[in-house]
């Protein structure tokens, strides 16, 4: 590519953002760092009425959060500024009237209320080259009559020009040549004087054109809107600097059967989106994978699968490997279907990845708000015996509480079925024999204790569960000696002697 490849990724605040527009940035980052490129962010508040406070940094936090550092930004400058859509009014303005004298736009007085009268006449009502001959525009109003409108303060919108039945191709990238009949296109509003702002289309063509972008990539929710753009780039001469495009195929529900939603993630209990947000109107707290205990490596491998495909057999990648890899070409042009429970396997497997330190560092303020009170090499040790067992920080406590605290009841079932008539007197031996071991590393211990086992002919397994279950309260942990090793020789016997006037 001559060009230095330029992607945006281009939100709108209107709420937090959808893990589907996480996978859209991802995909245009790993592009832009593919090929060198630089990866952009531009605010695209056009819309007014649904706009909504803190959405902006939301987007901003979630994605520094998953490790996506845009080069351009609102939140960090850049040549191409400003980079948000309500800063570039007069920008707008300047373009709209460039397809007015072109005659490649018009302007349209119709209220509301008569366009509202004319699709309840006319079934399946568009404004096009066919209807617009019927309508109040400056196409059938004199110049004087239009300039007395707007004068009088009358609101308008202008109106892209669209010539019925021309062909339109949309080259895109995942899905190849897209032929497009004009005449399914309706004249879009491009402008409306209501709020002196742009629609989308008009401000995403104009920036994209003057940031320079090269490469347009995303959802594929936006592909009926391709050949409005494609001829709004004719329209205003670009046609030869025009992005390539590349519509993403749709995240599905887990079912397979429709677009994902958060009412999926309500329903069976996953987040859908990154960073848990508060509606600050309703108050509403919908939860995110930043909270819910996903780290952001998981999230950033399992999206980067939903829907693209190396090539090979490998699934567990870093943001390197994943940039080296990727392609357009390689993704899918069917939706791809959100299999939650796969995006908790990658957890487990990144959990598994990270050194046990940096495990305990976030697993250390659970401990706290329990009020344990332990070293942070201690924790870093329990977490190097337990972590293999979960999906989530959160559920280390479930597996390794019995290592910072002795067990005040017994598991009743576990009793009654590994407690036998002679554990008591096979307990008080055990506690004699570990009191007398000085290296009380697992290794030892379990040499010790096996070799004092079979000198006595007990049953091996009835004295190893019952060893458990004094010592841990039911049947679950890592390996029995090395619990042991952990709490120490002190702990494990006063366990025992607990457990021995205790279980009746």
């Amino acid at each position: 590519m001559s060009q230095k490849v330029r992607v945006r990724f281009a939100p709108s605040p209107t709420g937090p953002l959808h893990i589907g527009g996480v996978r859209t940035a991802l995909y245009n980052y790993l592009f832009a760092k593919k090929h060198g490129g630089d990866f952009v962010l531009r605010i695209e508040d056009t819309d007014s009425q649904r706009f909504v406070p803190g959405a902006e940094e939301y987007i901003i936090e979630a994605l520094t959060w998953l490790g996506l550092k845009f080069d351009e930004g609102t939140h960090v400058g850049g040549a191409y500024a400003p980079y948000r859509q309500s800063d570039r009014k007069e920008i707008y303005r300047r373009y709209v009237d460039v397809l007015l004298d072109k005659g490649a736009a018009y302007i349209a007085f119709d209220t509301p209320e008569e366009l509202e009268a004319k699709r309840a006449a006319v079934a399946n009502f568009q404004y096009d080259a066919s209807t617009r001959g019927e309508m109040r525009n400056s196409l059938t109003l004199s110049r004087e009559e239009v300039e007395s409108l707007i004068d009088a303060g009358s609101q308008y919108v202008v109106r892209f020009r669209i010539e019925a039945n021309q062909e339109v191709i949309v080259n895109d990238l995942i899905r190849g040549e897209v032929k497009y009949n004009s005449s399914v296109l309706d004249d879009k509003v491009l402008f409306k004087s209501a709020d002196n702002l742009p629609t989308y289309h008009l401000a995403n063509i104009v920036d994209d054109h003057l940031m320079e972008i090269t490469h347009v990539i995303r959802g594929e929710e936006w592909l009926p809107s391709a050949p409005l753009h494609v001829l709004l780039y004719k329209a205003f001469g670009w046609e030869a600097t025009m992005p390539q495009f590349a519509h993403l195929p749709l995240l599905l529900k887990p079912e397979g059967n429709g677009k994902l939603s958060k009412r999926d993630g309500d329903r069976l209990g996953f987040p859908v989106f990154p960073l848990e947000w508060k509606d600050p109107k309703t108050g509403e707290i919908s939860s995110g994978y930043r909270e819910s205990g996903y780290l952001p490596e998981a999230v950033i491998n399992f999206l980067a699968l939903l829907g693209w495909n190396p090539g090979n057999d490998q699934e567990i990648m870093s943001m390197d490997e994943l940039v080296q890899l990727f392609s357009l070409e390689k993704c899918s042009k069917s939706g791809a279907k959100f299999d939650y429970e796969k995006g908790k396997w990658f957890n487990h497997q990144y959990i598994q990845l990270r050194p046990n330190a940096e495990i305990a560092n976030i697993y250390y303020p659970i401990l706290e708000e329990k009020g344990v009170d332990v070293t942070l090499d201690y924790v870093e040790t329990v977490v190097g015996l337990v972590k293999e067992r979960v999906s989530f920080v959160k559920e280390l406590w479930d597996q390794s509480f019995f290592f910072f605290v002795a067990p005040v009841s017994y598991d009743e079932k576990v009793v009654k079925k590994r407690w036998k008539e002679d554990s008591s007197a096979q307990m008080t031996e055990l506690a004699d024999v570990l009191k007398d071991i000085d290296d009380f590393s697992a290794y030892n211990q379990e040499e010790i204790v096996k070799a004092w086992i079979e000198s006595k002919g007990y049953h091996l397994g009835n004295v190893m569960n019952a060893f458990r279950l004094a010592v841990v309260g039911e049947s679950k942990g890592p390996h029995m000696f090395d619990i042991t090793a952990a709490i120490g020789k002190d702990e494990t016997i006063a366990r025992i002697r607990r457990a021995v006037q205790d279980i009746k």
